[in-house]
């Protein structure tokens, strides 16, 4: 099973190897240059709308959802690599018509994920980038996903395809943030046969944010769902 940064999985095999990053730059970002090491990680992105001394109470809601901020992450499966992540994300309301749905969802977003993994063991940076289509916040938590729309050629076999991410924003260094990708632990089906396979990714859909930050700063800023639209109006007959 593959894991995000394709879930960033790393191996050397006899003559080749394969490494797995996805990066995320959201809505149009310009792509960056991969990270590697224990460079610093700025958290400017991810400060925007918070406060300068969080309370651990329930997050305010803003008039529009949004996630921002850039970090390096610790994820058990890859305890030596250098794992980062960059979001930013903004809702966008009914402005994806789809089939059936000509006026879109609710859910409906913008921005960019980017990704970038180090692997240690062959000191290798494999990168990606993924456009946004969906978000949804609740107080200090967001799930989204993103559609992957360009990869390093050692995991091009994502672009195209959808990943989700969450992140808990944990406003303290009692509480850090965690951030969860599809590909990591949970994305996991069975076929006709009830053989194992990589599961299909729906928007929105991700596991819990169960990698803790380890460097710079993630911020949710959460929204209520917005009111339906009003239907189209029928035109009168003859």
């Amino acid at each position: 099973m593959s894991v995000i940064i394709n879930t960033a999985r790393a191996r050397a095999t006899t003559g080749a190897i394969a490494v797995a990053a996805l990066l995320v730059a959201v809505g149009g970002c310009a792509s960056s240059s991969p990270v590697a090491g224990a460079g610093a990680v700025s958290p400017a992105a991810g400060t925007a709308g918070r406060s300068a001394s969080p309370s651990p109470g329930a997050v305010a809601p803003a008039a529009v959802a949004g996630v921002g901020g850039s970090a390096r992450i610790t994820y058990a499966y890859s305890p030596d690599d250098d794992i980062r992540f960059t979001f930013e994300v903004e809702a966008a309301p009914f402005s994806r018509p789809l089939p059936g749905a000509p006026q879109g969802l609710p859910s409906d977003a913008r921005g960019t994920v980017r990704i970038s993994h180090h692997v240690a063991a062959v000191d290798r940076t494999v990168t990606s980038e993924a456009a946004v289509d969906c978000l949804v916040t609740g107080d200090r938590t967001a799930s989204f996903s993103a559609i992957v729309t360009r990869a390093d050629p050692e995991v091009a076999d994502t672009i195209g395809k959808r990943q989700g991410f969450s992140v808990l924003d944990g406003g303290s260094p009692d509480h850090p943030d965690r951030v969860g990708f599809s590909w990591g632990v949970a994305n996991l089906d069975t076929d006709a046969t009830g053989q194992a396979v990589e599961g299909r990714v729906g928007t929105c859909m991700a596991p819990a944010p169960f990698a803790p930050v380890a460097t710079g700063d993630f911020t949710v800023r959460p929204a209520e769902l917005p009111p339906l639209p009003a239907a189209p109006s029928t035109p009168a007959g003859p």
